[in-house]
């Protein structure tokens, strides 16, 4: 088993990971696309899927691979640790998206506009149960699977050779790069805004800034994966429960890019954090040099 003990590895063991994600996803997305041509849409669906499955399952083969036993330990401890997270943070995590996209809808309504439609909401209100089953498939197919890749395995190792926002920023492109393919793939919620379209621009364009929050909750709640997962997961269910104006997202947009400005500008670009003592230094980032 190869020992990624030197920063140099640790980089190429990263390429690494992200050079099999963009083979594996996007080679499943296009065929999904090619099946859809050919009239089997049945299948579309199930290479969609698989597609999106394919980065946590490349970065927990190359944990089991070429990790160490402690470095795996910390992985899976990231990930099912509730107790890293501090109990403030919770509020952050589960009011930031739907505070930012409030105030965007209320921006777009002070001039003239509608703001959002409350259609998805008001479904819900009228059958409550059916919230629950909502909210584990938006959980399931997307924060989940997505985080235990991007937040819990790429961003840990980006940050031992680059400062959090460097990091952020590094691998809020990547994300955004990733999903590209699946603006072709029918059923999908990025083909439905379609391509080239002002939802698509503001769909590319949000990602960056949420990485940068996201490493700051990250990094604030002791390397806590978890923390990233329920983060991504209340930014996906609120968007999907309240559909904003084209204006309404514009300024949503914005409010997220401040947001992550204001961040950067009070916690450091150094970690995101303003006292260096509360981030845990397990033995994942102790026995690493540099």
């Amino acid at each position: 088993m190869v020992q990624s003990k030197t920063p140099t590895l640790r980089i190429k063991i990263l390429w690494l990971f992200f050079i099999l994600t963009f083979i594996f996803s996007w080679l499943f997305w296009i065929i999904g696309v090619l099946l859809h041509e050919a009239e089997h849409a049945i299948h579309v669906q199930v290479f969609h899927y698989i597609g999106g499955a394919i980065p946590p399952l490349m970065a927990i083969l190359l944990i089991y691979r070429l990790h160490t036993p402690e470095e795996r330990r910390d992985y899976w401890q990231r990930v099912i640790g509730f107790k890293r997270i501090g109990i403030k943070w919770y509020a952050v995590i589960f009011l930031a998206a739907p505070v930012l996209a409030g105030l965007g809808a209320l921006l777009d309504m002070v001039i003239g506009g509608k703001g959002a439609a409350p259609e998805m909401a008001a479904r819900f209100i009228s059958h409550p149960l059916s919230i629950i089953p909502y909210a584990i498939f938006i959980l399931l197919f997307g924060p989940l699977p997505e985080e235990l890749a991007w937040r819990g395995y790429a961003l840990e190792l980006l940050q031992k050779k680059w400062n959090a926002i460097t990091s952020s920023l590094f691998l809020g492109a990547v994300w955004t790069v990733w999903h590209i393919p699946l603006f072709f793939i029918p059923g999908s919620y990025q083909h439905g805004l379609g391509l080239g379209t002002l939802g698509f621009w503001l769909f590319m364009a949000d990602k960056i800034p949420q990485s940068v929050l996201m490493t700051w909750v990250y990094n604030n709640n002791r390397r806590s994966t978890l923390s990233a997962i329920l983060f991504h997961f209340s930014v996906n269910f609120f968007g999907e429960l309240f559909e904003l104006s084209a204006r309404a997202e514009l300024f949503y947009i914005i409010l997220w890019i401040l947001a992550a400005m204001v961040v950067t500008a009070f916690w450091g670009p150094e970690n995101l954090v303003r006292n260096e003592r509360n981030m845990e230094k397990s033995e994942y980032s102790q026995s690493q040099p540099g």
